[in-house]
């Protein structure tokens, strides 16, 4: 059914899977830059092809395959659905009919107010992502974190301070956004960020009351930037600030320090460890390859009565010789 080439490949298919170096055939689970190539066909869900052409270039060539809807290529059906991590995420199950492969990318299964809730269909073989496969990394409650966002919010503004949210341009920014609007506050966005938040807009995912930064936040609003490891973060004209770095990894002390932030805050667009452990129950496989994670996840799917092993190229020459 599969073979790794540095990179997942559906072999009678002929299709990488977010191989990150351009192929004939490219499925591309979501539009974050560590998944994505100018492939010759990039094969993807239609809001992910619009942020890819967004993002790499509006002439690429893309076969777009909607959610629950098989398209078969090479004898092989294909089906994605919905992963929960960002707008236009997938899933891609592969079923050449005698067995099914699960796929998983970047997942969540929690709420989403900008992705289609996580689904799981069962399959023989599950690849999935495991970034936070570490009992260590059990999120709070999306309700708490979200609590503690506003007030730190509104202890800025009542300092007279502009709170300033950190955040990956696509997704993360997005999904903050729309949380802030929900709650009736008012966001600026950086340029590269609103950029993106237009396409989501275009694809019908309505983020609320936001706009551009264009030099000076009015009172009371919250102004949403690239993370301080990016170039071009820096926004002129913000006076006194509070920083918010907004990623699962807030789960670690040393977050706060290592983001640059005055505050961290564990708001994740991944699964969390017991959420991972959840789809190897609702998949069923019958074999479990994990990657891009820490090492040990596979250590304790096992302990958990599955059979998993890392998917990594010394392992797969083994398996495969």
């Amino acid at each position: 059914m599969f073979h790794y080439d540095n990179g997942l490949k559906i072999t009678r298919a002929g299709l990488g899977v977010d191989v990150r170096r351009r192929q004939q055939r490219g499925f591309v689970s979501h539009a974050h830059a560590d998944h994505m190539a100018r492939h010759e066909w990039a094969y993807a869900t239609p809001a992910t092809a619009a942020l890819y052409r967004h993002r790499l270039g509006p002439k690429l060539a893309v076969r777009e395959m909607p959610y629950r809807k098989p398209l078969e290529l090479g004898s092989v059906e294909l089906t994605t659905y919905p992963a929960g991590h960002c707008l236009g995420s997938a899933m891609l199950l592969a079923d050449d009919g005698q067995e099914r492969l699960l796929y998983t990318g970047d997942f969540k299964l929690g709420e989403s107010l900008t992705a289609e809730a996580a689904e799981l269909p069962t399959a023989d073989v599950l690849v999935m992502e495991t970034t936070f496969g570490s009992p260590r990394y059990r999120m709070p409650p999306r309700e708490v974190v979200i609590e503690q966002l506003l007030e730190v919010i509104h202890t800025a503004f009542a300092e007279g301070k502009t709170p300033v949210v950190h955040a990956y341009a696509l997704g993360k920014s997005q999904e903050v956004t729309a949380i802030l609007a929900r709650h009736g506050l008012a966001v600026l966005q950086h340029r590269d960020i609103a950029a993106i938040s237009q396409v989501y807009e275009t694809q019908g995912a309505s983020l609320g009351n936001y706009a551009t930064y264009s030099g000076h936040p009015p009172a009371e609003h919250v102004v949403v930037t690239l993370p301080r490891s990016m170039k071009g973060f820096r926004l002129a004209g913000l006076g006194s600030v509070v920083s918010i770095g907004v990623t699962g990894w807030a789960i670690h002390p040393s977050t706060q320090h290592r983001l640059g932030v005055d505050v961290a805050l564990p708001l994740s667009d991944h699964a969390d460890f017991d959420e991972l452990l959840e789809v190897a129950r609702r998949v069923e496989p019958r074999r479990i390859y994990t990657t891009h994670g820490p090492p040990g996840f596979d250590q304790h799917l096992r302990e958990a009565g599955f059979d998993a092993v890392p998917l990594v190229p010394d392992r797969q020459r083994r398996l495969f010789a």
